[in-house]
């Protein structure tokens, strides 16, 4: 599915709640900012062709991570990102890449997974890839 900036920000705010289309596009930028420095290679940048608009630039351009992060340390780092709590970090994070992961076929999103630590399939709102 081809999707347009508007398509992908109206979905991640309808699954986060919210009630401007504001608050879904830095819930955007905040996860992509912190997955993008967590993925390398051709994967990141498949990723990121497929997504709308200027949000493939969110997955390249940061520096790449020291190490890798569990799922609970995901969240931190969004919640840093984000200077909000933990809560709505997951908030953010539940709205993203399950949205994300309807952009990716089911090949990619599992390479995607192989690079991340173990547990954050369920981040994307799937099982981990066997």
């Amino acid at each position: 599915m081809d999707w347009s900036l508007d398509a992908f920000l109206t979905q991640v705010t309808e699954r986060a709640g919210y009630d401007r289309p504001q608050q879904g596009a830095r819930a955007v930028r905040n996860v992509l900012e912190v997955l993008g420095a967590h993925l390398v290679g051709d994967d990141r940048t498949d990723l990121a062709t497929l997504l709308p608009g200027g949000c493939g630039s969110l997955l390249t351009a940061g520096e790449p991570a020291n190490e890798p992060l569990t799922p609970e340390l995901f969240v931190e780092a969004v919640a840093d990102r984000s200077n909000e709590d933990l809560v709505e970090a997951r908030r953010e994070i539940d709205a993203v890449l399950p949205t994300l992961a309807e952009v990716a076929d089911n090949a990619l999103l599992r390479r995607l997974l192989t690079q991340l630590p173990p547990g954050h399939a369920g981040l994307f709102g799937c099982t981990d890839p066997g």
